[in-house]
């Protein structure tokens, strides 16, 4: 029997066989990634696979209050409203166009009163929602998946939404592999570089990055009996 001590590779088969043995994707969200998929940067979209673990984790901490960072086509946020039995998906985007289009999709899911958007720049909308008493300190998961110069930004403002023992997921953070080729400077391979570098020493968190997608770092915000929260 062969075994092995890292992640195995997945060649295009595997990929499929995984897929044909593990996921259970509603047609709602099929018909959503179908449709990305002929778009120009249809590379912006989450995996199948990737939406199902993210379903389940929100189903495995009983998420009623749900963030989202960067809509696109509304993948995601579907995802996140189809997992939860009750609540709310508060999700954020800049491009009227695109959001358009994934309204379209909650409408035709039958979920589109579960899911809230919000117009305008991340930075600006995170920083109502924190100061409002019904966000702030009360969100149960945040899924950042935006323009990356601005990822550490959105981190601690996710820090600051989130209860203890809360989750954040954030997309990307291997980056196509780019990551490790440091030649690469590009503002945005090095805005993620920056990222993983400073979650893995931030002791607010306990982090596993998992290698699925294009890699998806889960952090959980520990309470106030683990770590002093620096002032």
């Amino acid at each position: 029997m062969n075994m092995s001590s890292k992640t195995i590779q997945l060649t295009d088969a595997l990929h499929k066989y995984m897929l044909s043995v593990s996921l259970a994707e509603t047609d709602s969200l099929r018909r959503i990634r179908e449709y990305t998929a002929n778009l120009p940067d249809s590379n912006m979209q989450i995996s199948p696979e990737q939406g199902q673990l993210m379903a389940l984790l929100v189903k495995l901490i009983n998420a009623t209050k749900v963030v989202e960072i960067g809509t696109y086509t509304g993948y995601s946020a579907l995802v996140f409203a189809s997992a939860m039995t009750e609540g709310r998906v508060i999700t954020i985007d800049s491009d009227a166009g695109i959001s358009k289009v994934a309204a379209d999709f909650w409408k035709e899911a039958g979920l589109e009163d579960r899911i809230e958007h919000i117009l305008g720049e991340a930075t600006n909308v995170l920083e109502d929602l924190i100061s409002d008493a019904a966000t702030n300190c009360s969100v149960d998961l945040v899924f950042i998946d935006a323009d990356k110069k601005n990822y550490l930004s959105y981190y601690e403002s996710a820090m600051k939404l989130l209860r203890p023992n809360g989750l954040i997921l954030i997309d990307n953070v291997l980056w196509g592999g780019s990551v490790i080729d440091f030649e690469n400077m590009h503002p945005d391979t090095m805005a993620i570089r920056e990222l993983n570098q400073y979650l893995m020493t931030d002791k607010r968190v306990e982090i596993s990055l998992v290698p699925i997608g294009d890699g998806l770092t889960i952090a959980r915000k520990k309470n106030q009996t683990e770590v002093r929260l620096p002032s």
